[in-house]
């Protein structure tokens, strides 16, 4: 479960910006594309956050629609999955955003 490593990380990198302060609350963006489970996420950060300066947070998880180019027409695609199709019947796109995982807020005491 790669999952894991990914929330070790982010648990890592939290608790190095709160500088000793408690976290309260971390909000993380995933990208639709980026193969990382919500759930599993979930499941991990509990696990992760124990004895940390985050334990007790509540996480926050926005998932982000993924964004491709059609490379027949260049129009743009909403992704809700790795494949799909452009309204031009094209299937050769080539994926602009959505694969990424991130932490975008952080609320400490």
């Amino acid at each position: 479960m790669h999952e894991m490593a990914i929330v070790e990380s982010m648990v890592e990198a939290a608790v190095e910006h709160a500088r000793g302060a408690r976290v309260k609350r971390l909000k993380v963006e995933i990208g639709k594309l980026s193969t990382v489970l919500p759930d599993a996420v979930r499941f991990c950060f509990d696990l992760a956050i124990e004895g940390t300066d985050l334990e007790g947070a509540a996480l926050e998880i926005v998932e982000i629609d993924g964004l491709a180019r059609c490379r027949g027409c260049g129009g743009s695609v909403v992704l809700e999955r790795p494949l799909g199709v452009c309204a031009c019947g094209g299937i050769e796109l080539e994926w602009t955003s959505g694969m990424g995982v991130q932490i975008v807020e952080m609320e400490v005491l």
